[in-house]
Order: structure tokens, then sequence, then C-alpha cells
């Protein structure tokens, strides 16, 4: 629209009228440069030089597969170089969103792990759990007994090899076994499945699924950072539709751009009284 307000400024205000003689000759097409006065000058020229009608494609098409690369690697480059600066500044406003939503989101779900992962350290014990295990093994499965079990050694620590075994020959219930400590497989676990129930410092049951305080606000707290990392995730997923929607977008305007508008300017013979003046005129074509 600003090119078409451009042309018109041109042919009504600033290209003066010439007299020349008449020749019916061919067309040729010129490139206008966009400057009011050498455009003017262009057009004369050709003319005086070589007695031709001058015809001129005055606006520039886009490249539809370039607008889309662009979209594509930053949302709303492509508009911009289509001249949409309202769609261009649309998609930088999502972008931005997105990235923003997304690194908030996952730091504040690195902030809640870090929380519920010291809770557990707090009140959560292995040794706990492998003792109360221990104790009621034979309830557990009554084909085992506690001795055939080194769960601790010399020490008192733990034997983590010998407690997983322990949880495989216990079988029913026991469906899983304790990954090491610190991985995320522990974390997780130990606040899922009642089997671990046993491991929380306020467990006061005599059946591993009874659920104590501890083991439901633990369960909740790591919930809450799940969802925190699934807004995050969200957001990276809506980023990647961001900059497709935009690439596509952005080649469809460049094509929709070369096909709709088609502004071309001419010298045109008008015959008055006794002589030949010629005029620059203006066609524009829309397609809707």
């Amino acid at each position: 629209m600003k090119k078409i307000m451009y042309l018109l400024f041109v042919l009504l205000f600033v290209l003066p009228i010439y007299n020349f003689s008449y020749c019916q000759s061919a067309k040729e097409n010129i490139i206008l440069t966009g400057n009011l006065y050498n455009d003017s000058k262009i057009a004369i020229t050709k003319f005086e030089e070589n007695n031709t009608i001058v015809e001129s494609e005055s606006v520039e098409r886009k490249s539809p597969v370039k607008a889309g690369l662009f979209s594509l690697a930053i949302p709303g480059a492509g508009q911009f170089y289509n001249g949409d600066i309202l769609l261009s500044a649309v998609f930088l406003v999502a972008e931005a969103a997105f990235i923003t939503t997304a690194v908030v989101y996952n730091n504040k779900g690195n902030d809640q792990t870090d929380y519920f992962q010291n809770y557990a350290d707090q009140h959560w014990s292995v040794k706990a759990y492998a003792q109360w295990t221990l104790n009621n093994l034979s309830n557990l499965n009554s084909s085992l007994k506690s001795e055939d079990y080194n769960v601790f050694d010399n020490n008192g620590n733990v034997v983590w090899s010998e407690l997983n075994r322990m949880e495989r020959d216990i079988g029913d219930g026991y469906s899983h076994t304790l990954p090491a400590h610190g991985e995320q497989q522990y974390y997780e676990e130990i606040g899922k499945y009642n089997q671990f129930s046993s491991g929380w410092d306020d467990f006061t049951g005599d059946d591993y699924h009874t659920i104590s305080p501890n083991y439901i606000y633990y369960s909740g707290q790591r919930g809450e950072a799940n969802d925190l990392y699934r807004v995050s995730t969200r957001a990276v997923t809506f980023l990647y539709i961001n900059h497709v929607l935009s690439a596509l977008e952005a080649a469809w305007g460049a094509s929709r751009f070369n096909s709709n508008l088609s502004v071309n300017m001419r010298l045109r013979a008008i015959n008055l009284t006794g002589r030949i003046e010629y005029v620059p005129t203006m066609n524009v074509n829309y397609s809707f």
C-alpha cells in the first residue's frame, strides 16, 4: 500500500508532462529505482534514446522460499520481509512468550525438584525400609527367611544388591527394586509405590499399604514439580509450532503478495488539438 501511494505521488505531483513526436514502437520494460527524481529521468531518458513507449513493473516480487526460511529461523522475519509488520510483531511476541514460559517453568520445576528431594532425604530412610522388610519377611513371603539375606554390612550400611535380591524374591506386592540413592527413579518410586511406605519416618503401620502423612505430602510435592515441567514442555512444543506456522504463513504471504498486486507505469499518448503529448500513467491490478 505504501508503494502504491508513493507511485501516485510520483505520477500526480512530480512527473511533468513532456511533448514528444508520436511514433508507434515496441514497449520496453524497465525497473523503477524508488527515487522520485531518478524515476522521472529514467522514464523520459528511455523514451528520448529509443523513441519507445515505456512500461515499468514497479512492485518487487517476493520469494516464498526466502520468506519461509526467514520465519522458520526467526518467527516473524518472513512477515517483515513481506512487509506485514503487524503479523511479524504477533509472531515475534508469541516467540518471546513461549521462550519465557519454557525457561521460567523449567526453573520452577528444578527448584521444586530440589525441594522434594531434600524433603525425602530428611524424612525417608532406606535403612528403615530395609529393616521393616526384614522384620516382616515371613509375612510378606512365608517361604523366605531373614537370615538368608545380608542386607546390612558390619557397619550397619545397606547392601543394595542384597536388598534388591530380597525385593525380587518377595515377589507379589514388592513389584519394584529400589534404584540407587540419588537417581531420578529413586525419588520417584519412594513417593509412588506403597511398597516403600515403611521408609517414611512417620510410618506406624503393620502393613506396607498404610500411607503416612509424610508420604502423602511428598507425593503432592513431587506431582507439583511434574506439573511445572509439563507447562515448560508444552511451551517448547508451542515454540516449534510457532516456527512452522510462521514459515508457512510467510511463504503463503509472499505468494499472495506476488499474485494479488501488480502496478505498472507507462507513457500514454494523448491527442490534443494540433499536437501529441505523452503523459505518465499507472495501472493497478489487485485480485481477491
